[in-house]
């Protein structure tokens, strides 16, 4: 009965022997071992050995990249205004043993330096600048954040303004202002409609009053050409001068026409062209030959 008590506390203390030999570390982790207190190395993912008793590995470090973000803070521009500023901090351990033992807690030392930075850039900034300028802001955080915590074994990859708060006051302005400038907007491309529908619509006139004028103008070529060619007598122009005179008496207003004296030479042609074509009259049973009655 003794025997088989021994071997089971020898059994177990073999076990117990085994577990703190060996060490298992997953992927993307890391530890550091200590040798009776003092740094001895770190161990890389996978199967590791260690002396039980005298070597103490430390909790296991995450190497991958992490996303911290603090809650807002309030930081005063250089116009006086607070604004609140939400941060965002992409962050990656690239050496464990500094990161133990450089620094007691790397995320609240990257926190503070973060602060005390956006209040060092906001403070020389204007509010309009700080709204427009998040690219260099980013660009500066990064850079101080990156090269004070590169002594801890940590890498700043990224750093981003989630949000910029300024005081409720300065969002309504700002608003009605954008308002302002929207309404502006759209009363400067109104008019700017209307200037050139009216220059559309004056150019078609204009286009218009041309072809009716180089239309009336070939009509008028064509009718004179036609008139010369012909080569019409008088005879033919009083007959239509006469017939145009109607015409002229048709208006309205024409309760009183004075008949120029050129009428009477246009009868006078108009007789003696109608006399020229009459037909002969032949003498009555007394022999008499009646005169024209034109005459």
């Amino acid at each position: 009965m003794a025997e088989l008590i021994i071997g089971l506390v020898v059994a177990l203390l073999a076990v117990v022997l085994v577990l703190r030999t060996v060490r298992i570390i997953p992927q993307a982790r890391a530890s550091n071992v200590e040798r009776l207190g003092r740094y001895l190395r770190t161990l890389e993912p996978g199967l590791n050995v260690v002396i039980p008793f005298i070597d103490r590995p430390r909790q296991l470090i995450d190497l991958r990249e992490q996303v911290i973000s603090f809650e807002p803070r309030s930081v005063i521009t250089e116009d006086n205004l607070v604004v609140d500023i939400d941060t965002v901090l992409y962050v990656q351990v690239t050496d464990p043993r500094a990161a133990a033992y450089e620094i007691a807690n790397y995320i609240q030392a990257i926190e503070q330096l973060t602060v005390t930075t956006l209040r060092n850039v906001i403070g020389s900034l204007d509010l309009e600048k700080v709204l427009t300028s998040r690219e260099h802001i980013n660009s500066t955080l990064r850079g101080v954040l990156d090269e004070a915590s590169g002594k801890w074994g940590i890498r700043v990859n990224r750093v981003e303004l989630k949000a910029i708060d300024p005081p409720a006051s300065i969002k309504e302005s700002m608003e009605k202002q954008m308002r302002a400038d929207r309404e502006k907007r759209a009363t400067i491309l109104t008019a700017e409609g209307q200037r050139q529908s009216r220059i559309l619509t004056a150019e078609g006139d204009r286009q218009a009053a041309i072809l009716r004028a180089e239309g009336q103008a070939k009509a008028i070529d064509t009718v004179f050409e036609a008139i010369h060619r012909n080569d019409p007598d008088p005879k033919l122009l009083a007959y239509q001068y006469l017939q145009m005179l109607p015409e002229l008496a048709k208006g309205p207003g024409n309760t009183f026409w004075v008949i120029p004296s050129e009428v009477t030479s246009a009868l006078q042609n108009v007789t003696k062209a109608f006399n020229g074509y009459l037909p002969e009259i032949p003498p009555d049973t007394n022999g008499h030959s009646p005169e024209n009655p034109l005459k």
